[in-house]
């Protein structure tokens, strides 16, 4: 009997010892190291799953930070992790490289995820991204700035321009016209390929001579109509202007002095 009580004990104390380090182990683990701000768990330590007491994790800073200070280690102990030390700052991918007649607006930064405005000069149209954002290897976003064309210029019946080129006119170039002899030209003799891809002014045209002959003798004739309607009513209202001033005058010399006080007609009497 007493052996039998013996074994029971030895049994009793053995399950609780058992228990105890089992309880005792699943007291000393501690939970997995969380990340931000830029820190994440290093390729190891997302390997884990247990982090038992005395347990050692490195961080590391993530995709688009870089290490500014810190060991990135922490250590479990009394199950909580150490304070981290490593602080991780965001790349900086610095002033874009421009092409050709290109500029940026910087004014959200150059920091990583930043996105800035791609602009050309004056006289050139963006061809591609009109923006950049910079990743962690660095700017992304391709684009050009390319001169604005013009259509070739229009051929002017019974005339002719001075583009000879297979090409399109550029911005700030100029086409000359000339008309063809017994012709003249209506209009400016010289046209500019503008910033919108359109001329300024519109092409001329090329008028016949003896057309524009009768249109000007016209234009002097109906000229001359209208100078002497105005010289007429100009001597009309002067004769009517005169002929009134006279009539009043002479209205004057009758009158009998009715209206005069009879002091003035005794005085008039004498």
């Amino acid at each position: 009997m007493d052996v039998l009580l013996d074994t029971l004990r030895q049994r009793e104390l053995k399950s609780l010892l058992l228990l105890y380090l089992f309880v005792g182990n699943v007291a000393a683990y501690c939970p997995k190291p969380e990340s931000g701000d830029g820190i994440i768990l290093s390729y190891e330590a997302l390997l884990k799953n247990d982090f038992p007491e005395g347990s050692e994790v490195t961080l590391e800073c993530g995709n688009g930070y870089e290490k500014q200070s810190g060991s990135g280690i922490i250590n479990c102990i009394d199950k909580k992790w150490t304070d981290p030390d490593l602080v991780c700052k965001k790349k900086d991918c610095g002033p874009p490289k421009a092409q050709p007649h290109m500029y940026f607006d910087t004014s959200g930064g150059t920091l990583f995820g930043s996105l800035i405005k791609v602009m050309c000069e004056e006289g050139y149209q963006i061809s591609g991204m009109n923006y950049k954002k910079c990743y962690s290897p660095g700017w992304f976003g391709k684009s050009t700035c390319d001169i604005v064309t013009c259509k070739k210029p229009i051929e002017v019946e019974n005339g002719k321009n001075s583009w000879n080129a297979d090409g399109k006119p550029e911005y700030g170039q100029m086409i000359n016209f000339t008309c063809s002899e017994g012709y003249v030209m209506l209009g400016s003799r010289s046209i500019l390929c503008t910033k919108t891809g359109e001329y300024d002014p519109l092409p001329p045209q090329c008028i016949d001579q003896n057309i524009e002959n009768i249109n000007i003798n016209k234009n002097k004739g109906n000229a001359a109509v209208i100078i002497s309607v105005i010289v007429v009513t100009l001597v009309v209202c002067i004769v009517a202007f005169i002929l009134n001033k006279f009539l009043m005058r002479r209205k004057g010399s009758y009158d009998t002095g009715e209206d005069l006080k009879p002091e003035l007609l005794q005085f008039q009497t004498l």
